[in-house]
């Protein structure tokens, strides 16, 4: 997703050229900045507010990179939805919409604006604070588990393929009861790590059966804002995405559901649907914030 090139929006005390911009709204933010919107705006320095963000990323005159951050949602969203679907928009914010101009980007941009120096961050007499900087995501850990959650989220089909339905066994089982038997097959994540994809039996685990108690509380006791986010699916279903201290699932509301863990690198696990995760996935649907 890129902007135009040429479309400068005011930030600092100079034109920035927008090269990409995102969301930071409690139903859509990147999650590689945190488990939930508060923790994604604290990220950035930023007070969670409820209507959110729109967070511009560009290079000024002299190729620095700076993040513009505007209280104008919808113009972003504008702005975005027409360069997903490959039209022009010149995306050129009014300075009275500008909260903030931050220093760096904090996420990745692989395109650079023409004309101008390469990306690099601001002199440090530009700015009283350190340039934002992508998380880490060279080693597995939070940042590299969150994306891989979202890789899933996008290509739902393609790893919903990637499992025989005739493996598919029910995912969860009465406390104390044995756990069902395994089948490995090798699977990969965003970022090409080898990992190992098990057939819906795997609520078994403790490392899972923890996830999807933990996953049970938010339901009684709402968690952070974003920590359960509802969004279109196909059909008459939702994908549904909920993060925790050191977990995440993504899960249709009419199939099984994939959890990643931090404890264990590279692995996606399906779980399958059984008596319990149906009840589980309406009720975390229910409490989940929604895209506007």
């Amino acid at each position: 997703m890129a902007g135009s090139d040429d479309a400068p929006v005011a930030a600092a005390e100079e034109a920035l050229y927008v090269l990409t911009a995102v969301l930071l709204t409690p139903a859509q933010f990147p999650s590689v900045l945190g488990d939930d919107y508060p923790a994604a705006c604290a990220a950035l320095g930023l007070a969670p507010l409820a209507d959110g963000y729109g967070l511009v990323l560009g290079q000024d005159g002299d190729g620095a990179r700076w993040t513009a951050v505007i209280d104008d949602v919808s113009l972003v969203a504008v702005a975005i939805a027409s360069w997903d679907c490959g039209m022009e928009h010149e995306l050129s914010p009014d300075e009275r919409t500008l909260v903030a101009a931050l220093p760096g980007w904090p996420l990745a941009v692989a395109v650079a604006a023409p004309d101008v120096p390469a990306p690099h961050d601001p002199d440090p007499g530009a700015t009283d604070r350190p340039p934002l900087a992508p998380p880490d995501t060279s080693t597995w850990g939070p940042a590299q588990r969150r994306l891989g959650a979202d890789e899933i989220a996008l290509q739902w089909a393609e790893w919903r393929g990637r499992l025989d339905d005739a493996d598919v066994l029910p995912g969860s089982r009465p406390p104390g009861a044995a756990p069902a038997a395994e089948t490995e097959a090798e699977v990969e994540v965003e970022d090409g790590t080898e990992g190992e994809a098990e057939p819906p039996a795997e609520s078994g685990q403790p490392g899972v059966r923890q996830v999807l108690a933990e996953a049970r509380a938010y339901v009684d006791a709402p968690p952070p804002l974003g920590r359960v986010r509802s969004a279109f699916a196909s059909g008459d279903a939702r994908m549904l995405r909920a993060d925790g201290p050191g977990w995440s699932i993504v899960a249709r509301t009419d199939d099984i559901a994939f959890v990643l863990l931090d404890a264990k690198p590279g692995e996606v696990i399906p779980v399958g649907r059984g008596p319990e995760l149906p009840g589980l996935l309406e009720g975390l649907d229910k409490i989940a914030v929604r895209p506007i």
